[in-house]
């Protein structure tokens, strides 16, 4: 890899949770296999003949969820393929010799990015339309705003930082809050959500871990603050003023 840059930072990877999970029929032959585990290799070895660091960008998918909540030392155990394969892709990085970063996202959401859409910005778009939506209020997420994620990234390779960080928001919710939230910063009409569980939404697709809190306290050591969600929905919605 012929550039001045001392670090790669490796983005790419099949992340529809759904999708990996039809690919699990097809084991290292499926695409979530070969993108996130024999991609991450690729990706690695080049960083070893170039001399470069490596930066992994992983998922608060490779947890199970049986924990009240989990820190970067907590041992993942995933439980869809999805994750099965991003914590490969962990042990590809950390097995390689190079210096490495991992870090981990949860639910990223930005202002706006035409390219791919996410689930805050999902939610908002059925909510300006007058669409009724039931969100589920027996699992808890940690939604981290994506701007917050690049100046952690900026600041964590300006210190040179090793090992494994959480990049994510400061505060933990039920899809069903979150769906609230956006409805009151936004003024739109909360009437409009219902509850309804985890087995109902995601029947007949890839298994969802119900506590999917993700600790941050490593970032806060380095004097980086991470935004709650009700902090991070009123920055993206002043930006779309």
């Amino acid at each position: 890899i012929d550039s001045p840059a001392r670090v790669i930072l490796h983005l790419a990877a099949k992340t529809d949770v759904d999708g990996c999970e039809k690919d699990k029929l097809l084991g290292k032959n499926g695409d979530a296999w070969r993108i996130n585990v024999e991609g991450t290799k690729n990706i690695v070895e080049g960083a070893k003949k170039s001399g470069k660091n490596i930066i992994y960008i992983s998922t608060d998918f490779v947890f199970d969820g049986t924990k009240e909540f989990y820190n970067e030392n907590d041992e993942p155990n995933p439980i869809n393929w999805y994750g099965a394969t991003k914590y490969e892709g962990e042990k590809v990085v950390k097995d390689s010799g190079i210096p490495y970063l991992i870090c981990r996202l949860a639910f990223p959401y930005r202002a706006n990015f035409e390219k791919k859409k996410d689930f805050v910005r999902g939610i908002l778009a059925r909510l300006k339309n007058g669409e009724k939506i039931a969100m589920v209020t027996d699992e808890i997420i940690t939604p981290t705003f994506i701007d917050d994620i690049a100046y952690a990234l900026d600041v964590l390779i300006k210190n040179d930082a090793r090992g494994t960080y959480h990049l994510v928001g400061s505060s933990s919710h039920t899809p069903f809050e979150i769906a609230h939230l956006i409805a009151k910063i936004f003024g739109l009409d909360e009437s409009l959500i219902s509850s309804t569980t985890k087995e109902t939404y995601f029947a007949n697709r890839a298994p969802r871990p119900f506590s999917l809190v993700l600790k941050n306290d490593k970032l806060k050591k380095l004097g980086i603050k991470m935004s709650t969600f009700e902090e991070g929905l009123k920055k993206a919605k002043s930006q779309l003023l």
